[in-house]
């Protein structure tokens, strides 16, 4: 278990370290070190992401019969993954700063200011980021111990399918940078936003019934009925798991809806999912 471990806290700070001294130095670039940060947190988000997919799509399709059989990228990629969201939680709080900074807020005059500017980004972040935050720790906290110790090798097609949820996130971080960079009216961020909406419905908000379905059919039941034959802790489990994805699923929605609506007609509400 330790092994992956220690290998994905090499693998990602030192991605997001090459990348952001990368667009920093190459003399092409020569990127200020506010951009470099947000870009390349979102990079090695979008990195992890192809990994996790590409990982349980392996793993799902590899398990013909969805409760016994195992495949041990599923063990693996989990315990490779959870530094991730680790350092994943400092990355956010990075990009939080500098964002901070250009904004002319920046502690700059004495160590006292400074400290409490700090205090005062980091509650900024925590109020802004929390439930991200909170979604990060869960899986850490709760969510890695339940997969490699409660399953005791069990559900591996389930997992899988789960880390297949990462297919949205390139989508999602490419529309935050080109957010950042006022390129909304670009054709590029047109076509994002339907990728982004497409693949965020399908692999995070109907991942969940698929996975009833699929449970259903292998133990003969229709699909209402699943619920009721599983215990109450596994309903609640992934009823936890899909409310911050129909949530976030939400926001989503909203933003399509200000990048779609015709030019020159009046907003009915503010649309634009922050950053």
């Amino acid at each position: 278990m330790l092994t992956p471990m220690v290998a994905g806290g090499v693998v990602f700070p030192g991605l997001f370290l090459l990348s952001k001294n990368t667009l920093q130095r190459l003399p092409q670039l020569r990127w200020e070190e506010a951009d470099a940060v947000i870009v390349s947190a979102r990079l090695v988000s979008s990195v992890q992401a192809v990994m996790a997919s590409t990982a349980g799509y392996i793993v799902s399709t590899s398990c013909k019969h969805i409760i016994d059989d195992q495949h041990w990228l599923s063990s693996a990629y989990t315990q490779f993954a959870v530094p991730y969201f680790i350092y994943d939680i400092y990355a956010m709080f990075l990009c939080h700063w500098h964002k901070h900074q250009v904004k002319g807020h920046g502690g700059d005059e004495g160590s006292t200011r400074a400290r409490g500017s700090t205090w005062a980004v980091a509650r900024g972040y925590l109020h802004k980021e929390f439930l991200m935050v909170l979604h990060h720790a869960v899986m850490v906290l709760v969510c890695f111990p339940l997969s490699v110790v409660w399953r005791q090798g069990k559900g591996d097609f389930f997992l899988g399918c789960l880390l297949m949820a990462e297919v949205s996130t390139p989508f999602v971080c490419l529309g935050k940078i080109l957010i950042q960079y006022k390129q909304q009216h670009t054709l590029l961020h047109k076509v994002n936003g339907a990728l982004m909406l497409l693949s965020f419905l399908c692999c995070r908000v109907l991942l969940f019934p698929y996975l009833y379905w699929a449970y259903g059919r292998h133990a003969g039941l229709p699909l209402l009925a699943v619920p009721l034959a599983l215990p109450v802790h596994v309903n609640l489990g992934a009823a936890l798991l899909l409310a911050p994805q129909l949530y976030w699923f939400f926001l989503i929605c909203r933003g399509a809806c200000r990048l779609f609506r015709p030019r020159g007609s009046r907003p009915p509400s503010p649309c634009q999912t922050q950053d």
